[in-house]
C-alpha cells in the first residue's frame, strides 16, 4: 500500500481545516455545536482520516474548535463571553435598551430579510416556512410565552441565515440574548391582546412570504414596518400605562 506523501497530507489537510471553516462561517456549523463523527466527515469531505484529523488539529490551534475528553469536538464560542456579558449587563442597565435594541433590529434585519429574499436558496426557504410553522403551533397550543418567545426569534434567526452573509448573522448573534430580550418583551406584552396579536402575526406572515417568495424589497419593508410597529405599540402600550398611573395617582390624592 502507498503511503501518503507527507506535503499532500498537509496540503489535505489545509482544505479540511478550510471547507469546515467555511460551514462555521456559514452557520452550517454553530457555536457549541458537536461535530459530525470522523466517518461523516471523511465522507463527506472525501478525505482520508489521517487528513481529517490533521485538518482538525489545525482548527484547534487556530481556536475554532475545541475537543472534550469523551464528549468529542465542537465548535469553539467565536465570541468572548467576558467581553460580551459586561455589554449586556451595561445595556440592559439603562433604561431606554429596549427602543435602542428595536431601532438596531430594524436597521440589521431589514437588510437581512432583503439579501435573503435575494440569495436565499429552496432549502432556506423551507427552513424559514418551518419556523414560520413552529411559531403559529405553539400559539394555537396557548404554549409558554418563553416557548413563544424563542420560536418567534428562531424564525427572524432563519432569515438572517438565509442573508448568506456571515458577517451580518454574527454581528446579529453576538447580541443573541439581547436580541431575544426585546422578543419576550414583546410576547409578554403585546401578544395577550387580541388586536396586537393578529397584527404581529400578519406581519410574521408577509415577511415570511415576501423572503421565499424572493421579493427583496418587501421583505426588506416587511421587516423594517414589523419591528416599528412592535415599538411603536409598546411606546403607546408604556404611554397609556403612564396615563393610568396618574390618574390613579390623582384619585388617591397623591
Amino acid at each position: 500500500m502507498k503511503m501518503q506523501e507527507p506535503k499532500r497530507l498537509e496540503v489535505t489537510a489545509e482544505l479540511v481545516a478550510q471547507r469546515i471553516e467555511t460551514f462555521i462561517m456559514d452557520g452550517v456549523l454553530k457555536p457549541g455545536q458537536v461535530l459530525p463523527s470522523e466517518r461523516q466527515l471523511t465522507q463527506r469531505l472525501a478525505v482520508s482520516r489521517s487528513a481529517l484529523r490533521e485538518g482538525l488539529q489545525i482548527l484547534r490551534v487556530r481556536g475554532l474548535i475545541e475537543t472534550r475528553h469523551g464528549k468529542g469536538s465542537f465548535v469553539a464560542n467565536l465570541i468572548d463571553a467576558a467581553v460580551s456579558k459586561p455589554l449586556e449587563h451595561l445595556l440592559q442597565a439603562q433604561g431606554r435598551t429596549l427602543y435602542d435594541l428595536l431601532e438596531v433590529r430594524e436597521l440589521l434585519e431589514s437588510e437581512a430579510a432583503q439579501l435573503a429574499a435575494s440569495r436565499g436558496t429552496e432549502a432556506d426557504h423551507i427552513m424559514i416556512r418551518r419556523r414560520f410553522q413552529e411559531l403559529e403551533d405553539l400559539q394555537m397550543q396557548d404554549a409558554a410565552p418563553e416557548q413563544v418567545a424563542r420560536a418567534d426569534h428562531a424564525f427572524h434567526a432563519a432569515i438572517c441565515e438565509a442573508s448568506h452573509n456571515p458577517v451580518l448573522v454574527h454581528m446579529i448573534s453576538l447580541f443573541n440574548d439581547l436580541m431575544l430580550s426585546t422578543v419576550r418583551v414583546s410576547v409578554q406584552h403585546l401578544y395577550p391582546d387580541h388586536d396586537s396579536k393578529r397584527r404581529l402575526d400578519r406581519q410574521h406572515a408577509r415577511l415570511c412570504n415576501a423572503v421565499t417568495q424572493g421579493q427583496a424589497d418587501l421583505a426588506r419593508r416587511a421587516a423594517k414596518e414589523h419591528i416599528d410597529g412592535i415599538r411603536r405599540q409598546l411606546q403607546e402600550l408604556e404611554a397609556k400605562q403612564l396615563r393610568l398611573e396618574h390618574a390613579r395617582q390623582r384619585l388617591n390624592g397623591l
